[in-house]
């Protein structure tokens, strides 16, 4: 029996698996497999996520235009300008885990991208409701965003990926901060202003 459990013991420690940047991924979760079912979700989610932000790049010019506030338009051209950073850094992300860069249509983005295109068509055009539809609806992307950062921050953490999580976690914090402003603005000017306008019938 001493014999069995030491041998059992020098199989467990060599079953350490290098990740792509050379960290050594924990046995006990199943991640030392080159080739794991949650290394594949991690990357199928990379490439989800990917597609999204790039949409987003198209997307956000276009609310910039349909905003009506010079407060709501400001933190739209800055989340922009962010969001081309999200977009590189994933393209890092990839090449972290020696993955090719891929993108893979998000089926929830398109569905947010159009719920916010919409509320542009039903709302009046230069009234502060549609101020407010736009930060609901973008405040709709930034929650799912923050959703799915998270948890590749937390996947990448499990896959033994601490430089690609690190890098994850600044993204991550930018989508937190942008949704933090969309309230500020809600709850200063637009939804008190929205408010007070009538039903145009």
């Amino acid at each position: 029996m001493p014999t069995t459990n030491t041998k059992k013991k020098e199989s467990t420690n060599g079953n350490a698996a290098k990740t792509s940047n050379g960290k050594t991924s924990k046995p006990e979760n199943g991640s030392d497999q080159a080739n794991s079912q949650l290394e594949k979700l991690f990357t199928d989610s990379l490439k989800d996520i990917y597609w999204a932000e790039k949409q987003l790049t198209k997307t956000l010019p276009k609310m910039k235009k349909a905003a009506t506030t010079d407060e709501l338009k400001s933190a739209i051209e800055e989340h922009l300008a962010q969001t081309e950073g999200h977009v590189k850094r994933l393209e890092q992300v990839f090449d972290m885990c020696g993955k090719k860069v891929q993108a893979k249509k998000c089926d929830a983005m398109e569905g947010l991208i159009k719920e916010g295109d919409s509320i542009v068509e039903e709302t009046q055009n230069g009234s502060m409701t549609r101020d407010a539809g736009i930060i609901m609806a973008a405040q709709k992307v930034e929650h799912y965003e923050i959703a799915t950062y998270g948890s590749l921050v937390q996947i990448a953490k499990t896959l033994g990926m601490n430089d690609a999580a690190d890098v994850l976690h600044l993204t991550l914090d930018e989508e937190k901060q942008a949704d933090e402003k969309l309230t500020e603005i809600a709850e200063w000017h637009v939804n008190q202003a929205a408010e007070k306008e009538a039903i145009n019938n």
